[in-house]
């Protein structure tokens, strides 16, 4: 029987990666000179440190250009609230990986009430879906394509 997996992964290395271009990016800005502002990458959590909440959020808006370019979701972010302490005003940046129960939950749930002929079993922190038609499998995913759980999806193990 057909059948597939559906995951939240996100390539660590390339996050790694954007996180240094944006420290570039940092370098040359503008209206960013002589300001103390940076972002330290400890995986999987980027901290974002700036003087005042305003330039931190621009240091986010610069982290998130920076993984589009890297083909990573945006959604794949989870912002802290930002932190204050003297002049400093720090955020983290974590990154969700592994779909959690709940967020699992509602997948199945979307997937039961569509009506479609197939199963769904919740496997740790990934869902295995397995029907007999593959068009069912093909809708199933573009069904969780355009559901908005807040958070990136992707498929593999994909067997005729």
């Amino acid at each position: 029987m057909p059948s597939f997996d559906i995951v939240s992964e996100v390539n660590l290395e390339e996050m790694r990666n954007a996180t240094e271009n944006s420290t570039r990016e940092l370098s040359t800005r503008y209206d960013f000179r002589g300001v103390d502002a940076s972002f330290e990458w400890k995986s999987p959590v980027v901290k974002v440190k700036a003087e005042g909440d305003y330039q931190t959020s621009q240091l986010i808006d610069i982290l998130r250009k920076q993984l589009v370019k890297r083909n990573i979701d945006p959604q794949a972010m989870e912002i802290s609230a930002p932190d204050f302490s003297g002049k400093v005003c720090t955020q983290e940046v974590k990154i969700k990986e592994g779909i959690e129960k709940d967020v699992a939950k509602k997948l199945v749930k979307i997937i039961k009430d569509s009506k479609l002929k197939v199963q769904v079993a919740i496997q740790g922190e990934e869902l295995r879906v397995t029907g007999k038609k593959r068009d069912d499998l093909q809708a199933v995913m573009q069904l969780v394509r355009q559901s908005e759980l807040g958070q990136p999806f992707q498929f593999k193990n994909f067997k005729d």
